[in-house]
């Protein structure tokens, strides 16, 4: 299943180095695992799933997170076997521990 995956900050950017959140690593493995894709529509916000990592741990929260005004700051789309493996990939993006990674499925024809 493919999965839009938004690079959001919790609205007042991220508090964090550069070189914290350089993403080239993370690029790099997807694209050897061959998880990582391009565009196509994506459904409603309410199907989505948020994902933040706190102290090593993976949150999830099901829609999108409403409790700031978040900023995107890019996005990535992936293929995956199902959520689990989805979650398993925003898990690993650098933004997820300084800002929030909302995974939404796209439609499927």
């Amino acid at each position: 299943m493919k999965y839009l995956l938004l690079i959001c900050s919790d609205g007042d950017g991220f508090d964090a180095t550069p070189e914290e959140l350089d993403a080239q690593p993370w690029v790099d493995e997807m694209t050897r695992r061959g998880v990582r894709l391009t565009g196509n529509r994506t459904r409603d916000a309410e199907d989505a799933t948020t994902v933040r990592v706190r102290d090593g741990a993976v949150l999830t929260t099901d829609g999108p997170y409403a409790e700031t005004k978040e900023q995107m700051g890019g996005f990535d789309i992936i293929e995956c076997a199902d959520l689990d493996e989805a979650v398993e990939v925003a898990s690993k993006h650098p933004v997820a521990r300084y800002g929030m990674i909302e995974v939404r499925p796209f439609w499927t024809e």
